[in-house]
């Protein structure tokens, strides 16, 4: 009897260590994020390396767009203001789609202008159209395509949460109806 008692309660520990493990979020999406290479809103070096460790969101946007990207960076930066006000650390990357048009200080201007707080956001471009095309594909599964004669780009409207492991955990709306109180919990969480 006692070495049945012994065998449950290693198996409850096992469970109990497991989600330990995960950070407490469950049905992660375990996609990992390839490395890539950019220059940021301040025209400094970036390198997804350098999230190595750190719990970080992730979008895609641009900044001619006419109709997603403007609301979905005043959503993120209402998440960037409750993480603060809940003093939850977290970084931020929004991912240029139209990386031809999108100057370090184009960026720069579109961040402020909806409401970004550059202190731990930061807004990338200065790579080719194919190599964001395939990290948004291969890393987060989702579309950034730019086709030629057109100005606006066909992209994803997700926010993403990016684990210390450099894997996405969690993917939620970001343009309508965002679960804010949600992407604060998992990140909370993920810490």
């Amino acid at each position: 009897m006692k070495r049945k008692s012994t065998l449950i309660l290693i198996g409850i520990m096992s469970i109990l260590l497991a989600a330990c493990g995960s950070n407490g979020l469950s049905d992660t999406l375990d996609w990992e994020v390839q490395n890539f290479q950019a220059t940021t809103q301040s025209e400094k070096p970036f390198s997804v390396e350098e999230m190595e460790g750190k719990v970080w969101l992730a979008n895609f946007i641009f900044t001619s767009c006419e109709t997603i990207c403007p609301p979905m960076t005043r959503n993120m930066a209402k998440v960037q203001a409750m993480l603060k006000d809940e003093d939850i650390e977290a970084q931020i990357v929004s991912f240029s789609v139209d990386p031809t048009v999108d100057t370090p200080e184009k960026l720069k201007e579109f961040g402020s202008e909806h409401g970004a707080d550059f202190s731990n956001w930061t807004f990338v471009t200065e790579y080719k159209q194919e190599q964001i095309q395939n990290f948004a594909q291969e890393s987060f599964k989702t579309v950034a395509m730019k086709t030629e004669g057109n100005d606006q780009v066909t992209h994803g409207s997700s926010i993403y949460l990016v684990g210390k492991d450099g894997k996405v955990l969690k993917k939620y709306k970001g343009d309508v109806d965002v679960p804010y109180e949600q992407i604060v919990d998992d990140v909370k969480a993920a810490k």
